[in-house]
């Protein structure tokens, strides 16, 4: 079902859809964007958690509170995502939570269009995110006022091209991506004689005031007339100052228990929460940002991959092949090159086969390739895997180490489908942070049961690393790397807070039955990513506290220099100093690269780390600690990210 006779006026960076000829709807608020009052929408999403009665509920809400239209989202789940992805052959854990989420949570379209109808008949525009093609024909069958576009899609130019030919006004969010992608998205839109408005956005839930850099919008406007704010942070003193800094659109999640499943509720506002918008100072100034540079955080680079788009082969390709534009898709997650760059890959001729869905990375348009050797460290070295990629890297690489990051999902698989019966090297585990049915592993809660759900997973865990042990002959004891918890939400604990946690963390390890595996505590970043959004951690960050609860424990541990480089300067301390402190009980080293306080696992030199002085104490004090690179997806693209950071380490160790 289409609207039929509506107005549409634009002037000045100032559009108006006029709904008044909709017959019974006739109260239903125009769609004014750029006038004296603030476009205010009110993003349900999936915060209705698959619950039709819920979602009434929230539109309600968010009509008392003032909204002038709620929004939803989308999903094709099989013209969205690769099939490998759907499947959960080897994915990344981020992309298996989402999808896993998904079949539990997202409308079918007879529940869209109940959603649709009710908006209608309560007098409240409706808007919904397409995230793919299909679902904006579904839309378009609707008859809906305008689009909102994803931050995911903002560099998706082909759903762009199918929103463009609407002729309907788009409100795209800018979200994880750099102010040359906005840029070119603005020149596409503009030659498409498209009607939009720009949304300053962190794309991270929620969102930390520090990485929101709200200044940003003076250069926004600089390349856009029209823009608005998206916010995911906590509070809403931000929405009211991006408000004073030009935005002319304010968006904000609308939920009625922040405690929910799924990723948006913690970063959402309560109705009363939602119809106050009352400012904050200091939140405002912890805002504000120095507005130099559009930086992508950490936790926006997370959800990039997670819930961006790339480019992936339509169908089998031979090397020596020289690509055509119709060899080429665009599917989630965004791991490879972004959708934006397809004429970087049309007319490339390929190094290598290309399989159906395969990702084409940087790697396959660049000059310069790194590949595996025989590298020579004067330590044990190894390289992070997974079970579907084991068998690859065994082929072409020959490590002391193999350090197996698990997902909660492998804990269902048949490992032995992966793993010849003997293998060399020796095994480390990385022990899952994320469980089933979203369970952060937390030993130091302070809920007794979820502690114990906790210790039970862990004690899976630990069963599984004593059978795939017996694949591996470089050694009789495993290590176990383990996030041992600690983490809050809002704030972090105090002293006293923080010493039961620790004595938590003691009751919980007493209750674990580690025999033969030797668990190894990791050092922690001051503010974890959960769920694509930042959190506090408390515990394994202080150096004075990390010596005296591995001496009282009887632990070694697992010293990841990028987090611990980011905690150094969250919290004013000498990263020599941490190392001199720390590297005497280090069994096993996490190298990557940081910066600033979330920037982790950079390639290495990308970052701030002096590694000749930083190896220089490795040397000194945990002469015989193994090691592996531990770079952000440095296993995409066979493992480029790995090997580009070993040859640069090769120098130091």
């Amino acid at each position: 079902m289409r609207f039929n006779s509506i107005a549409m006026v634009q002037c000045h960076g100032w559009f108006v859809i006029d709904e008044r000829n909709l017959g019974m709807f006739v109260n239903i608020p125009p769609f004014n964007v750029g006038g004296v009052n603030t476009f205010v929408i009110a993003e349900i999403g999936n915060n209705h958690n698959g619950c039709l009665k819920r979602a009434f509920n929230l539109i309600d809400a968010a009509r008392r509170a003032g909204a002038d239209c709620v929004k939803f989202q989308m999903r094709d789940v099989n013209s969205l995502y690769r099939a490998d992805t759907l499947s959960k052959k080897g994915e990344d854990l981020a992309a298996e939570y989402t999808i896993d989420l998904l079949n539990r949570y997202d409308f079918n379209l007879d529940q869209h269009f109940e959603v649709y109808n009710y908006c209608k008949k309560n007098e409240i525009l409706y808007l919904c995110s397409p995230w793919d093609i299909v679902s904006a024909e579904v839309l378009e069958s609707f008859g809906v006022t305008a689009y909102k576009v994803a931050s995911a899609d903002m560099t998706n130019f082909p759903l762009l091209d199918r929103l463009c030919e609407t002729n309907k006004p788009l409100i795209i969010s800018t979200g994880m991506s750099s102010r040359e992608e906005i840029e070119e998205t603005v020149k596409y839109l503009n030659q498409s004689r498209a009607k939009f408005v720009l949304l300053h956005c962190n794309s991270t839930y929620p969102a930390p005031f520090s990485d929101i850099n709200l200044k940003w919008m003076h250069e926004l406007l600089k390349l856009h007339p029209l823009i608005g704010y998206s916010g995911h942070e906590r509070g809403i003193a931000v929405s009211i100052a991006a408000v004073a800094l030009g935005a002319k659109v304010i968006e904000r999640h609308l939920t009625f228990d922040k405690s929910l499943e799924g990723p948006d509720h913690n970063a959402s506002l309560l109705p009363e929460e939602f119809s106050a918008m009352v400012a904050g100072i200091r939140e405002v100034e912890s805002a504000l940002g120095s507005g130099s540079d559009k930086l992508l955080s950490q936790g926006e680079m997370i959800n990039r991959e997670n819930l961006g788009k790339s480019i992936v082969a339509a169908r089998d390709l031979v090397a020596g092949y020289t690509v055509k534009r119709e060899d080429l898709a665009v599917k989630s997650p965004g791991l490879g090159i972004s959708p934006n760059r397809l004429n970087c890959v049309v007319g490339l001729k390929l190094r290598q086969p290309k399989k159906k869905d395969d990702y084409f990375f940087e790697s396959d348009i660049s000059l310069t390739r790194y590949v595996p050797r025989n590298f020579k460290f004067r330590r044990p070295w190894g390289i992070p895997v997974r079970y579907h990629d084991f068998e690859h890297f065994n082929s072409i690489c020959s490590p002391d180490i193999w350090e197996f990051h698990l997902s909660y999902s492998d804990l269902y698989l048949d490992f032995k489908q992966f793993l010849p019966k003997k293998n060399p090297g020796r095994l480390v585990v990385h022990a899952p942070e994320l469980f089933e049915n979203g369970h952060l592993l937390d030993l130091a809660s302070s809920d007794e049961d979820y502690r114990m759900h906790s210790v039970n997973e862990l004690q899976n865990i630990v069963n599984l690393t004593r059978e795939l042990n017996i694949h591996f002959k470089g050694s009789s004891t495993p290590q176990m790397v383990v996030n041992m918890g600690g983490f809050s939400v809002n704030q972090r604990l105090n002293g006293n807070e923080k010493l039961r946690a620790y004595d938590l963390i003691e009751n919980s390890l007493k209750k674990l039955d580690s025999d033969s595996v030797e668990i190894l505590p990791q050092t922690m970043a001051p503010f974890p990513w959960h769920f694509g959004g930042q959190r506090y951690q408390n515990l394994f960050i202080d150096p004075i506290e990390i010596v005296e609860s591995c001496s009282h424990l009887g632990l070694r541990l697992c010293l990841d220099v990028s987090h611990s480089f980011l905690a150094c300067n969250e919290f004013g301390w000498s990263f020599d100093e941490f190392i001199q402190m720390i590297a005497p009980l280090s069994a096993h080293l996490h190298l990557g690269d940081a910066k600033g306080v979330n920037g982790e696992g950079l390639q290495i030199g990308l970052g701030e780390i002096d590694f000749v002085a930083l190896c220089a104490l490795l040397d000194e004090l945990c002469p015989r600690a193994s090691f592996i690179p531990e770079i952000w997806q440095g296993h995409k693209d066979n493992g480029y990210g790995f090997w580009l950071a070993l040859n640069r380490l090769e120098k130091f160790l």
